[in-house]
């Protein structure tokens, strides 16, 4: 009879070994990844430029910029809605940027339980 696909039982010990050697293989090129994003840094501005954020894979702000004409002492609640929107920008490219990076490196196994 025919296979029609799919899993067919037990697994042969050949392919449990390279599944492994798979997994670690992953598991390192993930490290590493980790290490190299935690590094860099992403920048955002707001007000058109006049605040500028810049956060690290770390999730840390280690900027932050302001334009002297945007510090008004009769308005400072616009300057705290700047910083806020510049950091939360800058850290939605952080993330958005890892979301990439893991999803090219694990290729769709999302689905996977481990």
């Amino acid at each position: 009879m025919a296979r029609h696909g799919g899993f067919q039982g037990g697994m042969m010990p050949g392919n449990m070994n390279n599944l492994m050697k798979q997994a670690q293989k992953l598991q390192r090129q993930m490290e590493e990844q980790a290490k190299e994003f935690e590094s860099m840094e992403f920048e955002a501005s707001a007000g058109g430029g006049a605040v500028t954020v810049v956060v690290s894979g770390k999730k840390e702000i280690t900027k932050v910029s302001l334009d002297k004409d945007v510090v008004d002492p009769d308005d400072v609640e616009m300057l705290e809605d700047l910083i806020m929107a510049a950091c939360n920008e800058a850290l939605r490219k952080m993330e958005e940027y890892n979301k990439n990076n893991m999803s090219k490196l694990t290729g769709g196994l999302g689905g996977l339980p481990f």
